[in-house]
């Protein structure tokens, strides 16, 4: 039986990103986005970020529909990630379809708070 790591998880998410987190992908990626670097599929302790910034410790987390039916899971992630220091921003497949015009502005407001 093979063991599988947080770290071969990520290696594997990276292949497999939905057309939405590919999407948001192509604007944050190579500093393209406010200069940022932002990582995908990150892992961190346990987890896999969909996207992070060391340089901010800040993620961004995309939700696909089945993430409304474990949303108490996925509080309780964004409260032990912020033990380690980190922001999590989390974003729908949904408004990435329909709301891309607003996302980035979203994504620069939730910096501005850091």
């Amino acid at each position: 039986m093979q063991i599988t790591t947080t770290a071969d998880n990520a290696r594997r998410l990276r292949h497999e990103l939905t057309t939405e987190e590919n999407r948001l992908w192509q604007s944050l990626r190579s500093r393209r986005f406010a200069r940022f670097k932002f990582r995908r599929q990150h892992p961190i302790g346990p987890y896999v970020l969909d996207f992070y910034c060391h340089r901010l410790k800040f993620a961004i987390e995309i939700d696909g529909a089945w993430h409304e039916e474990v949303s108490v899971r996925d509080e309780a992630r964004t409260r032990e990630l912020a033990t380690y220091g980190i922001k999590v921003l989390r974003i729908t497949n949904r408004e990435l379809k329909d709301e891309w015009s607003f996302i980035e502005d979203r994504i620069l407001f939730a910096i501005s708070q850091l």
